[in-house]
């Protein structure tokens, strides 16, 4: 029941109740007059009927105040110290509604509320930890690469490179090293662009066959140089129409190219891309036959500076970013990855995109 009606009927209470009482006590009274008549005892009955009408006029409106206050009073207060918990930040809590009012629907909306503010520390807790993890292992990887820098250039400086073939390859160290904290660097700003949704997508419809063939076409080259065969397998001819940003999608798949060249291990190196329709989304998977990922670690893969190989050399184990970057241009895409791995057998990444809205 509403406050407002609670009122209303509060109030018309205060007026029926003593009026019927006043009513019920003047026949009772009128029936011991004409019963025991005697003038002597008029006074003493006109007396008590004031009196009685006064005591249940009080009573009457005591309890009621006493009832609708505390209907109204109690959940007041709940709200007031739950109000006190938020504010020194205790948000482990939860409020019941008393009533189905006005004031419970407070309540339950202030529990909404707490809920929100409650997830929101969590994320704010999450981001700052987050921030802490990246800092140190920024810290971590380009240190090993600083260090390494000034050792060679020391080296340069005391004499130690003292042949044309030694201050080359010291030279070409340096130039390594430099190289790779620029590519850190890289990521890391990519990462934190992604991260900050300010990365700009331009989605468009693609013909995701022709898109495939052509960018395993340009990326071959490359990965064949390290002796590495690209296979692509789709029906032909099917259109695969998908909505897809052509850059972002290609930074994607070279990451997930990177990490599998990582892991190669056998004599004969090899990726494989398979591409089917789903329902409404196309999936694409990217197979390799490297030496594959423990079951331990799987979950793991996609998260920011996370390595399979324990290892923290860079050149073993890469930034650690490139399939956390992948991660998040697939979800931009409205898409999903995941991974499957066997030991000594290879890995697969599984990713899907939309399907082009037929018109």
């Amino acid at each position: 029941m509403s406050i407002r009606k609670r009122l209303i009927i509060s109030n018309i209470a205060m007026i029926v109740i003593p009026v019927a009482a006043f009513l019920l006590i003047e026949m009772i009274l009128g029936v011991l007059i004409l019963r025991y008549w005697d003038s002597d005892y008029l006074e003493l009955f006109l007396r008590a009927r004031f009196a009685a009408f006064l005591l249940i006029l009080i009573i009457t409106n005591g309890l009621l105040t006493y009832f609708v206050s505390k209907s109204i009073i109690k959940p007041v207060k709940q709200l007031a110290e739950a109000a006190r918990k938020v504010s020194e930040g205790k948000l482990d809590f939860h409020i019941e509604p008393l009533n189905n009012d006005e004031l419970g629907q407070l309540a339950a909306t202030f529990d909404q509320m707490r809920l929100k503010l409650k997830e929101s520390a969590e994320i704010k807790n999450k981001y700052e930890e987050n921030r802490k993890e990246l800092i140190a292992n920024i810290s971590h990887d380009l240190k090993t690469p600083i260090t390494s820098i000034k050792g060679y250039v020391e080296g340069i400086r005391d004499g130690v490179a003292n042949t044309p073939e030694k201050m080359d390859r010291y030279l070409q160290i340096i130039y390594t090293k430099a190289k790779d904290m620029d590519h850190l660097i890289d990521e890391l700003f990519l990462y934190s662009k992604l991260d900050l949704s300010r990365v700009p997508f331009h989605f468009s419809n693609v013909n995701l066959y022709h898109y495939f063939m052509d960018l395993i076409e340009e990326l071959r080259f490359d990965f064949e140089k390290e002796g590495v065969s690209i296979a692509f397998h789709a029906e032909d001819g099917h259109p695969y129409n998908g909505v897809a940003d052509r850059e972002q999608l290609k930074r994607a798949v070279s990451n997930i190219m990177q990490n599998s060249l990582k892991s190669m291990d056998k004599e004969e190196k090899r990726i494989d891309f398979y591409m089917k329709e789903l329902n409404d989304k196309i999936l694409i998977q990217i197979r390799d036959n490297g030496k594959g990922i423990s079951v331990e670690a799987l979950p793991f893969i996609f998260d920011h500076f996370y390595r399979a190989d324990v290892s923290r050399n860079m050149e073993a184990g890469g930034t650690g970013l490139g399939l956390a970057i992948v991660k998040m241009i697939v979800e931009e895409h409205g898409g999903e990855v995941w991974a499957e791995s066997r030991l000594g057998e290879g890995t697969s990444i599984f990713l899907t995109l939309k399907k082009q809205v037929q018109k």
